[in-house]
């Protein structure tokens, strides 16, 4: 874009993107340090406003640090969003990005308001959750306006499909070939590996983590070992089974993307039906492990089993480009299986980190459908990238990013988490975030690599953080 596409300093259309990615953050950055106010009850300790006089009582200086955590980061936000808001108008934006600026910050300057009635004269005079339903309708319309501004400057329209393409037929030259070594201690080793990449190791880790973090929010310091040892057994057993499935659904389709062309079954290194027998053994295995701890979750584990193998597999991923949105419901099932393990029910808190899961996925895995296009394209998988086009892809990642931010505050409302999590919310959010609106300028395979990254971080780093002060409450 021209230098003087927006008044100086700002300059640039790039520069202004990342003014707004910032507002939008700072926003977000507020939101998650207005729960913490209100868990802790830090609003309490400071009847004035704008500025915090030390009350007569002795109260927590954490406490009444929190309260002037709040009231600065909104003076500064509230700054940073009026100058959003003037080099929308005086420069090159949009008339939407510009109107939805404009009553993002009327939005902001009410929601000014009714937090000093709320300092001044007590909650009980503003509307109960009216201050927090602001804050989210102002994030999510500044998110809104970062997402058509990024569309506007960096997307194109000739990068759509109107419909997927039909799946490549197979050629037999593409096929790795395979040869087996001759040693029997070497063919024995590679038909272990080859057993152990079906059962999709990389993916344990994470949803481990995720039902660790669920189980801690269920039972906090009065975790169990037993309990832990039983419920994360199960859980890998039951990926593997899913994954093991997964390779056998999929392996003539495996053949034709580069990415999937090594795999077991796609090479015919494990027969299918050894490959069925070994996943319905860590099926069994995995129910056994789940039986020892409560009906409920082993019910939990085999329908995260028939839910990845059957309903992900065979009828989504093939079939829909929402397959990725649906698909989310697998990761998240872990949390509930966690939750359940300890309280053998299903509760709000476990929904909510559930929801943070779901809501996580699409915005993790465009990036890799992104990476991936042309491979999803010769498997034949309405991926969004091959259906929509990648700048509708890269609109729905700011989009599900947003999104998850939000789920992130509403499990801290509920559940009471720390300022660990705060702040690790707020700092690897952003990071996803920015990496996200770098997508979008950069437009390449390592771009959409590194936001991947970033969303694995993120999620990574906010379950350790729920485990932290879960554990510690």
């Amino acid at each position: 874009m021209a230098s003087d596409s927006y008044p100086r300093p700002i300059g640039t259309q790039r520069r202004f993107s990342a003014l707004l990615a910032g507002t939008a953050l700072g926003i977000y950055l507020l939101l998650i340090i207005g729960a913490t106010t209100s868990i802790t009850n830090a609003a309490t300790t400071c009847s004035t406003w704008p500025l915090c006089s030390a009350p007569v009582d002795p109260v927590s200086q954490t406490e009444l640090a929190i309260v002037w955590g709040h009231r600065l980061t909104a003076a500064v936000v509230g700054v940073l969003a009026a100058i959003t808001v003037a080099a929308a108008v005086v420069g090159d934006a949009s008339r939407r990005v510009t109107a939805a600026l404009v009553v993002s910050f009327v939005l902001y300057l009410i929601q000014i308001g009714v937090g000093a009635v709320t300092a001044t004269v007590g909650s009980a005079a503003i509307l109960p959750g009216l201050h927090l339903g602001l804050g989210i309708g102002i994030f999510s319309i500044v998110v809104l306006a970062l997402a058509w501004d990024l569309e506007r400057t960096t997307g194109s329209d000739d990068d759509a499909i109107e419909s997927p393409p039909e799946p490549a037929p197979i050629d037999p030259d593409t096929v790795p070939e395979r040869t087996l070594p001759t040693g029997r201690l070497e063919r024995a080793r590679l038909t272990a590996f080859a057993y152990f990449k079906m059962m999709k190791p990389r993916l344990m880790w994470l949803l481990c983590l995720v039902a660790a973090a669920g189980m801690a929010l269920a039972a906090g310091q009065d975790l169990e070992i037993g309990t832990i040892v039983a419920t994360l057994s199960g859980g890998v057993l039951a990926i593997g089974a899913s994954g093991t499935f997964n390779h056998v659904l999929e392996r003539d389709i495996d053949q034709k993307m580069s990415r999937t062309a090594d795999r077991p079954l796609a090479t015919d290194l494990i027969p299918v039906r050894r490959a069925l027998a070994f996943g319905a053994f860590l099926t069994a295995a995995s129910l056994s492990v789940f039986l020892t701890i409560n009906a409920l979750a082993a019910a939990l584990g085999l329908a995260a089993i028939l839910f990845y193998s059957v309903v992900y597999t065979l009828l989504l991923k093939p079939n829909t480009v929402q397959n990725t949105v649906l698909g989310g419901l697998a990761g998240a099932l872990p949390a509930l299986i966690g939750w359940a393990a300890v309280t053998d029910t299903i509760e709000m808190p476990a929904l909510a980190l559930a929801g943070v899961i779901f809501l996580w996925t699409p915005a993790h895995f465009y990036n890799l459908a992104l990476a991936y296009r042309d491979d999803y394209a010769r498997g034949g998988f309405p991926m969004m990238p091959v259906v929509r086009g990648e700048t509708e892809t890269r609109k729905h990642i700011i989009y599900y990013i947003a999104a998850t931010l939000l789920g992130t505050i509403g499990l801290a409302w509920i559940t009471d988490l720390g300022a660990l999590y705060a702040a690790t919310v707020a700092i690897f959010g952003g990071i996803f975030l920015w990496t996200a609106v770098r997508l979008h300028f950069e437009r390449s395979e390592a771009a959409a690599f590194r936001s991947f990254h970033a969303s694995n971080a993120f999620l990574g780093a906010v379950l350790v953080a729920v485990l932290v002060d879960a554990l510690a409450l």
